[in-house]
């Protein structure tokens, strides 16, 4: 309940308040008694929007978790099992490609060492397709690793396809228009520990070995 002015003056002069001192006294008084009402009421209202908006938050809550219970009690239509069954597939195939990529990627950098250790398109092939790929590495940068060891083991297992390229010196051993002198028997030419070498000589006396 808010005072009047008027009704505070009264109240002064119920208490023998000076004359001169009485308007200025209920003018302050009752300035502050309002600005106290004012603050009680809005510390009011603040705490009806709070309880508005917890009621409303609770009607909300009381919704959202019906709705939970009525998903809970639907039956099932199969719908999970077939999402499973989907995100399933698609990971299996995502691994299969992922795998496909890096069994090319191993192809090809197996197909170079081939190339070096001088095999035919034939062998190649060969390679490519009987190669141990769970043993063949390759590091980070996409480069084999061991390169070397695998480049022997290509021409130690394959030689019968490793072919030679470019002009061979002159054997001195067999000189040009000396036939038959200083040429190796097919024991020699099996000896040779070298895969290249002993293709080699074997081509170059291909009488010994029926072709």
């Amino acid at each position: 309940m808010a005072f009047s002015i008027k009704q505070i003056k009264a109240i002064l002069s119920s208490h023998n308040m000076p004359v001169d001192d009485l308007d200025a006294a209920a003018e302050d008084i009752c300035a502050r008694h309002s600005a106290d009402l004012d603050s009680i009421k809005e510390e009011r209202d603040n705490l009806r929007t709070e309880r508005d908006g917890f009621k409303k938050d609770a009607e909300t809550l009381a919704t959202v978790q019906k709705e939970l219970d009525e998903l809970k009690n639907k039956p099932d239509d199969g719908y999970k099992a077939k999402y499973e069954k989907e995100h399933d597939d698609f990971s299996k195939y995502k691994a299969e490609v992922e795998s496909e990529k890096a069994l090319n990627r191993k192809k090809d950098a197996l197909r170079e060492i081939a190339k070096d250790a001088g095999l035919s398109e034939a062998g190649i092939a060969k390679v490519l397709k009987y190669h141990d790929y769970e043993k063949f590495e390759l590091d980070e940068t996409g480069a084999p690793k061991e390169k070397a060891s695998v480049l022997k083991a290509i021409k130690e297992e394959w030689p019968e396809y490793i072919t030679t390229t470019g002009a061979k010196g002159a054997n001195t051993a067999t000189p040009p228009g000396s036939a038959g002198a200083g040429k190796k028997t097919k024991e020699e030419i099996l000896a040779i520990k070298d895969p290249a070498e002993r293709q080699a000589a074997m081509v170059e006396n291909h009488e010994l070995f029926g072709y």
